[in-house]
């Protein structure tokens, strides 16, 4: 089976069956931490470093409240660690104890978690993982032999040795990125660094703050020095099984996609999972937007118009299968907020894919989709992705 195959009504209705058909119990962690709203940051952080959570449930008197991310945590400016965990809750939507495999998996790609609770009434009964959703393709034929190449995301984002901790974290939290490929001159991987090796550099219960990397020696080690350089790579045309196996038994959630030594992509547990969620039943094209904030709601009509209006032009020379958008970032002057939008349209059995940066949220997300016209009008004549190429 390619990605191509999804869609084909039949096949899809089997495959769905298929992945819905496991209970959730199979994918469902009943021993998890839990941290209360009255915990301070730096309580919260020590859980995440012990337990490699990053995303934790926050538990008031067995009620469940929310979440917290240290991700949410590292994209404020400055956080002062005897901060109050209640002030940084993230309402993450719950999972019911019946709840479809697609559904999970589609509400984990569109709210860009790692982790989301199971709740019974208002209480916690479990948490499911990422790492657990993925190991459902070891057991389905169809996914099993889709190609790495056909999911992993390309081009990708990279960080050189000699750059420092600081540059790869702010590459993190503008890309909202977890794990990055760390390269030499020549493009060859020699070593990966993820939100784990940032924690470990960038925090002490001794330190203040976090997050006001700016004044902070530590930020000032080169990344060569914080990488993980026994990295796990994978070939471009392995099935996506092979790297299943590779993330699950060596607990990553990130393999860098080689052609020979090069650097050509990378695929990611969050790659697998959206392959899980494009299997969802649907009537017609599934859109997601994810990564807006509650003042940003209203631009969402504004960006629905270009994608309709994008969708009705491209309709005429192939048939778009999906379109998930993701929204993170930054803050580069003073309060003032940059984005940077990556989008990823699954068309005629490829996936293409884009990204813009700019100030004004619909105005970048307006340039991002128009990018991405104006890459399907020239795939008709043009083989200029890797995918492509590798067909």
């Amino acid at each position: 089976m390619a990605v191509k195959d999804l869609e084909d009504l039949k096949k899809i209705t089997m495959l769905r069956s298929q992945i819905d058909g496991i209970s959730i119990e199979r994918v469902m962690s009943v021993d998890f931490p839990t941290v209360s709203s009255e915990d301070r940051i730096s309580d919260a952080l020590s859980v995440m470093r012990e337990t490699k959570y990053q995303d934790v449930p926050v538990v008031d008197n067995g009620e469940f409240m929310g979440m917290v991310s240290y991700a949410s945590i590292l994209r404020k400016k400055s956080v002062t660690l005897d901060a109050k965990v209640k002030n940084f809750i993230r309402q993450l939507p719950s999972v019911s104890p019946d709840m479809e495999i697609t559904k999970i998996s589609e509400l984990m790609v569109s709210n860009n978690c790692r982790q989301l609770p199971v709740v019974n009434g208002k209480k916690v009964v479990g948490v499911i993982r990422r790492t657990k959703l993925i190991e459902i393709v070891r057991d389905i034929r169809a996914l099993k032999e889709i190609k790495v190449w056909e999911i992993m995301s390309n081009p990708v984002e990279s960080v050189r040795v000699n750059d420092l901790m600081d540059d790869a974290l702010a590459l993190m939290i503008r890309e909202d990125y977890r794990t990055i490929p760390v390269v030499n001159e020549t493009n060859n991987v020699v070593g990966i660094v993820g939100m784990r090796e940032i924690i470990d550099n960038n925090w002490k219960k001794d330190n203040k703050t976090i997050g006001d990397l700016e004044k902070s020696s530590r930020s000032q080690i080169t990344v060569e020095s914080i990488a993980l350089t026994s990295v796990k790579t994978i070939p471009w045309d392995s099935d996506i099984s092979v790297a299943v196996d590779m993330m699950v038994d060596n607990k990553i959630s990130t393999l860098p996609v080689v052609e020979g030594k090069d650097l050509v992509g990378v695929i990611t547990e969050y790659d697998i999972i959206e392959l899980l969620a494009a299997c969802r039943e649907r009537d017609m094209l599934f859109v997601q937007i994810s990564g807006l904030e509650d003042n940003e709601k209203d631009a969402v009509d504004a960006i629905y118009a270009d994608i309709e209006s994008m969708v009705n032009k491209i309709s005429k020379i192939y048939k778009p299968e999906s379109f998930n958008m993701h929204v993170s970032r930054y803050n580069d002057d003073g309060d003032s907020c940059k984005y940077s939008i990556s989008a990823r349209l699954f068309i005629n059995g490829e996936a293409v894919m884009a990204k813009q940066v700019g100030w004004d949220l619909i105005q970048t997300s307006s340039d991002l989709i128009t990018k991405l016209e104006d890459a399907v009008i020239n795939m008709k004549d043009s083989k200029v992705t890797f995918r492509k190429r590798k067909k």
